[in-house]
């Protein structure tokens, strides 16, 4: 008997809704940073275990929007969790409860959603730290299971599984029993590039940056990419080539040696850097880079 899931992974950003995923899936689907708002798409992250498919949702960190992808973005979270059937709230165990969490457990009272709370990160605060966190979140929700972890270092996982296998329901399953993601290549490849723009480059330049991919063939034993990485001002652009070029290299290396790992063939990368102001104020511009909401 087939049985399935959709499981949202929400909460605010930067508390480890990717790396948990990415550490449930045991490859990295979805790209992970130490900067907030990592995450910009609903990123799908597919786990088959014997007659099971969970399908997890990877959303993007809700906050309050400044900007027309930051709108975008906190749609994609919010759309995500009335689509699917299970919701794993995520935050850390600094003992900060924000208006993101009371404003998603309200959701979850109202909709009367099944839910787990991950509490994360417990690999940097105490013990008593933990115990308080979660006697604060028992008094405010009756979560499903309550989960201290650290995504990072994998523990729970297992845990975390097994508490998720309660929400499963009797269905045939939506992917191939031999896939991870259902992200097409070329988006794969753009969102690993940007990562590693994030990896290289400190301040907030990486937030104004996007990726888009003019070009991918595959010829069998060698993938040629070319892709564009669009930021906001020209100096923006002096920054992200380096002088001589040096930092555009540095994030081409990087990219290429993970492209490499994922498709199990040489990768040619070929980075371009071009300008185009504000284009994150623009809902028009940052649908043209990929970043469309579903209707």
């Amino acid at each position: 008997m087939k049985r399935t899931a959709f499981i949202a992974i929400v909460g605010r950003p930067n508390v480890g809704k990717s790396t948990l995923m990415n550490s449930v899936i045991g490859e990295k689907v979805a790209i992970v940073s130490s900067k907030p708002q990592t995450t910009r798409n609903r990123i799908i992250g597919i786990h088959t275990v014997g007659d099971d498919q969970f399908v997890f949702l990877d959303t993007p960190g809700i906050h309050k929007p400044q900007n027309a992808l930051g709108e975008y973005m906190v749609k994609s979270a919010n759309d995500s969790m009335k689509d699917a059937d299970a919701l794993v709230l995520v935050t850390d165990c600094s003992g900060r409860i924000t208006n993101v969490e009371k404003d998603i457990i309200s959701f979850l009272k109202k909709s009367g959603m099944p839910s787990i709370l991950v509490l994360n990160k417990t690999d940097l605060v105490d013990r008593e730290q933990i115990a308080q966190a979660i006697s604060e979140y028992a008094g405010m929700h009756d979560f499903d299971a309550f989960i201290p972890m650290s995504a990072k270092k994998g523990n729970m996982t297992k845990d975390f599984v097994a508490e998720c296998s309660k929400f499963m329901q009797e269905s045939e399953w939506f992917f191939p029993d031999d896939i991870i993601t259902d992200q097409p290549e070329r988006q794969l490849a753009s969102e690993v590039i940007r990562e590693k723009i994030l990896k290289t480059l400190n301040k907030e330049i990486p937030h104004g940056t996007a990726v888009v991919i003019e070009e991918f063939k595959d010829e069998g034993t060698l993938i040629r990419i070319r892709a564009e990485i669009f930021c906001e001002k020209a100096s923006h652009k002096g920054i992200i080539v380096g002088k001589n070029g040096a930092s555009l290299k540095l994030i081409g290396t990087y990219a290429r040696e993970d492209l490499e790992k994922f498709f199990g063939v040489k990768v040619y990368l070929n980075l371009w850097v071009k300008v185009k102001e504000n284009w994150r104020e623009s809902a028009n511009v940052i649908g043209n880079f990929g970043y469309k909401n579903e209707q």
